[in-house]
């Protein structure tokens, strides 16, 4: 049968050390982000989903934003090219994990970059944030990789958060919700809803109304399930001093066959 699986990293004992763009750096808890990892990956098993281990990159302080060096259409695994250098070796686990899971694997190539946060699949359409991580060599080999599978491809301008999915995320019935001071163009969206927190732009969707958003948006959480969703709630501070959000720690992958 179909199976939902979500690829999961477990944070490098150097997490401290990740990279900041848009943000001060302040100062992280490794301790405590296990501890917050732990019960994250808990709400996907809660709700349905698989969790698949990545074997640890310890010496890759971003490695538990496992998001971005992998993004998945139908049963094509594209691996990333980060556009940070320092995070190219994270892709190697990861690889092998969805070679293993029956995945086609492709890539992106130099001179192309691409980190995963920034594409969002909404049905057939495929959202490329074009910014400081993802360049526009990167959004063309998106294009040639899944276009021909019937995706439409939308590049979209990201110049304040790190990520498209920093900003933008979609809800089950595809609207897209964000904060707008950190939106370029909620135009390019055909459906837009504003929330009121930045980590409320974030929600992983977990299967029917069930959403799992960051214990920092808790107006969002209410605004969503006064329409009618079930936010689940998790705790994710550690990570968000790291410009990381519910989306970065883990890779859905849906309808793959066990």
């Amino acid at each position: 049968m179909p199976s939902k699986k979500a690829l999961i990293r477990r944070p490098s004992p150097r997490l401290a050390e990740g990279l900041v763009t848009h943000v001060e750096r302040a100062a992280v808890d490794v301790d405590l982000a296990l501890e917050q990892w732990e019960a994250y990956g808990e709400a996907l098993r809660a709700n349905g989903w698989e969790t698949v281990e990545i074997d640890p990159a310890d010496d890759c302080p971003d490695s538990v934003f496992v998001e971005d060096t992998v993004v998945m259409y139908r049963n094509v695994a594209l691996i990333a090219r980060s556009g940070a250098e320092s995070r190219r070796a994270e892709t190697a686990g990861v690889e092998e994990a969805v070679a293993r899971l029956g995945c086609s694997v492709n890539w992106i190539w130099e001179p192309g970059t691409l980190d995963g946060g920034d594409v969002l699949k909404d049905g057939d359409t495929v959202y490329v944030g074009r910014g400081g991580r993802t360049n526009a060599a990167g959004v063309q080999q998106v294009r040639e990789a899944f276009e021909p599978l019937g995706a439409r491809v939308v590049a979209v301008p990201v110049s304040r958060v790190l990520h498209l999915k920093s900003a933008v995320t979609a809800l089950p019935d595809g609207t897209v919700i964000g904060h707008i001071p950190k939106v370029d163009r909620p135009a390019l969206f055909p459906r837009f809803l504003s929330v009121p927190e930045e980590a409320g732009g974030h929600v992983v969707l977990l299967g029917g109304p069930r959403l799992l958003i960051s214990a920092s948006a808790p107006k969002t959480t209410d605004l969503l399930a006064d329409l009618g969703y079930e936010p689940v709630v998790v705790d994710i501070s550690e990570f968000e001093k790291l410009e990381g959000c519910v989306t970065c720690l883990s890779v859905r992958l849906r309808g793959l066959y066990a």
